[in-house]
């Protein structure tokens, strides 16, 4: 709903907001009110759940394709280029000759092990050809590979900012199903490319709209546990990736299976933002086709809600977009915040998983990656049940920065102390200690990075919901683009790249006691609502050090905000129980 009209807005007084206008009170109650009356999770939200996991089975099989489509062959040469064209001295021939003479892998000769004409090559994903083996992407053509990979992530990026802002202002639904669409073009499309910058241009158009899905399937669950599930169901889809390919011989199969539609004209559009957005028509014959399904008797109307919607139904659409974000105080705070977590978590999870597949020459790790993901995914539930979604972050975030720092200093000191003598046992050491800490950082990465994303579609309101979760989401490809450029640069300055991840976790630590807790609440609607969750203190303890409420106005001014003037025009007092840091609960 717009800023403009938050004067005639009512928030729960627990957000710490101003009192609402009758006419709005309970329809702007979504949790608490309008879907308890139509049946709770009844059979229309289970089946809309169980529909949820058929695009994800699309994202799954595409976004997590470069192991298979880029995946890096076993190479070995059958024709050595003994022409002036080689990109290689006369001396350098006559060297590779001989070393293939005396039966020596080519791999032994790191300079001239790219003069060879024709190639042998060996996939150890299933395939008997991918893109790399198609246009022979080896030696001076290997960066093309690192090209095609970004140009997915990037176009991951745009799409999921841009679509985000359509997804606040058209819908959710029409953003799915034309994203859904257009990946079954650029799917097809790409099993016909003629070339790999042919094959990179479309990627980036399929990542965009691969975004726009993703995007829209977090913004239209409904309830928070369930977004964990189906996080984990992506998570285990990954794993089955691998024995589905093996029955696509040629990547070009495997890019057609993986292009087919869901049935996604199934969906229906999101209630609650229909109701924040104030499309009260669409909304009516949304509530009875609910009511109808979880067979709720709509006849009697003892909250009457039915009949305010009624009185609404004249009432005109009002959209809003993420920008408006630049005129709250604690909203775009708590945005950065989360942002920068799921930054950093993508981004270091890359760091551990380094250490984890280095060496591996089989596909077998994409099994271990794909095991941890789920398990992680799955540890999420009593986390968070337990803690809260402030506790629960900022546990695996303080897991994450401990296995990042021991990993990075503790090595070192155990090869520099205590056996300085026993190379053998220091290096074994070391990499089990190493490979040890990977794991643990990997686990507690990857729950950072999902419960962040979670987290932001519970603090941002309905109506910017779309665009909220599209920044945060595209600040975990920024993370996941840290990858393909330590590839692109032969792992060179990596150190220094976990080194500066590892302070960002450390910052991250600091900030995330500054998050709202959402656990209880009922999501925000509004930008009202949104930017009444404010801080509670996160230790027992805390709170009889927090400023009276009279100092409330000198130390943190959040009253003069012109959000909290729309809210509460003319009233310069706080409420009794508001605190500096936010509502007081005790």
């Amino acid at each position: 709903m717009d800023a403009v009209r938050l004067d005639a807005l009512n928030p729960p007084a627990e957000n710490g907001n101003a009192s609402q206008s009758e006419a709005h009170k309970r329809l702007s109650q979504v949790d608490s009110v309008v879907l308890p009356f139509l049946g709770g999770f009844g059979r229309y939200q289970r089946r809309l759940v169980a529909l949820t996991w058929i695009p994800a089975v699309l994202i799954s099989f595409s976004q997590f394709s470069d192991y298979f489509l880029l995946g890096q062959p076993d190479k070995k040469c059958v024709r050595p280029d003994e022409g002036g064209g080689g990109n290689g001295t006369g001396a350098d021939r006559g060297l590779l000759s001989e070393l293939m003479a005396n039966g020596t892998g080519l791999e032994s000769a790191h300079g001239t092990a790219c003069l060879c004409s024709e190639w042998r090559f060996e996939l150890q994903s299933g395939l008997q050809q991918n893109v790399v083996t198609r246009w022979t992407l080896v030696c001076d053509g290997e960066w093309k590979v690192h090209i095609a990979k970004f140009s997915l992530l990037v176009g991951s990026i745009f799409g999921y900012v841009l679509m985000g802002a359509v997804a606040d202002w058209l819908g959710r639904i029409p953003v799915l199903l034309v994203s859904v669409l257009s990946v079954l073009v650029f799917g097809l499309a790409m099993a016909f490319s003629v070339d790999m910058a042919m094959f990179s241009t479309l990627r980036f158009f399929e990542g965009f709209c691969l975004a726009a899905i993703r995007l829209s399937l977090y913004v239209l669950t409904r309830f928070s546990m369930t977004m964990h599930r189906q996080s984990a169901s992506d998570d285990r889809r990954q794993a089955t990736m691998t024995g589905l390919q093996r029955y696509a011989a040629y990547w070009q199969d495997s890019s057609v299976g993986r292009s087919c539609s869901p049935p996604t004209a199934m969906f229906p559009e999101s209630l609650r933002w229909l109701l924040a957005t104030q499309h009260y028509q669409r909304a009516k014959r949304q509530m009875y086709r609910i009511a109808q399904s979880n067979r709720v008797d709509t006849t009697t109307d003892p909250s009457g809600i039915l009949s305010e919607l009624e009185a609404e139904l004249q009432q005109r659409p009002e959209t809003c977009c993420v920008t408006q974000l630049r005129s709250t105080r604690n909203l775009w705070k708590n945005t950065v915040v989360l942002c920068v977590n799921s930054l950093t978590g993508y981004g270091i999870h890359h760091c551990f998983a380094r250490s984890v597949v280095e060496g591996s020459a089989t596909h077998l790790h994409y099994y271990a990656l794909a095991a941890i993901a789920t398990a992680s995914c799955m540890v999420v539930f009593p986390v968070v049940g337990g803690f809260g979604r402030r506790g629960g972050l900022l546990t695996f975030m303080i897991i994450t920065a401990l296995a990042s720092l021991l990993q990075l200093g503790l090595l070192n000191l155990i090869g520099k102390y205590s056996l300085r003598h026993d190379e053998v046992l220091r290096d074994t050491l070391n990499q089990r200690f190493s490979y040890a800490f990977s794991i643990i950082g990997m686990f507690s990465s990857h729950a950072v990075s999902t419960l962040s994303i979670f987290y932001c579609a519970e603090i941002t309101p309905t109506v910017i919901r779309g665009g909220g979760v599209g920044l945060v989401l595209a600040s975990a490809g920024f993370g996941m683009l840290t990858a393909p450029l330590m590839e692109l640069h032969n792992q060179k300055g990596f150190f220094l790249h976990h080194v500066i991840l590892t302070c960002c976790t450390l910052l991250c630590i600091i900030c995330i006691p500054l998050l709202p807790e959402t656990r209880g609440q009922p999501l925000p609607e509004t930008l009202a609502d949104g930017e009444g969750l404010q801080r509670r203190p996160l230790l027992p303890g805390e709170q009889h050090h927090l400023l009276a409420a009279t100092d409330v106005r000198e130390y943190s001014r959040v009253q003069d905000t012109p959000l909290h003037q729309a809210v509460n025009p003319g009233n310069g007092t706080v409420p009794s129980n508001s605190t500096a840091n936010g509502v007081r609960t005790s």
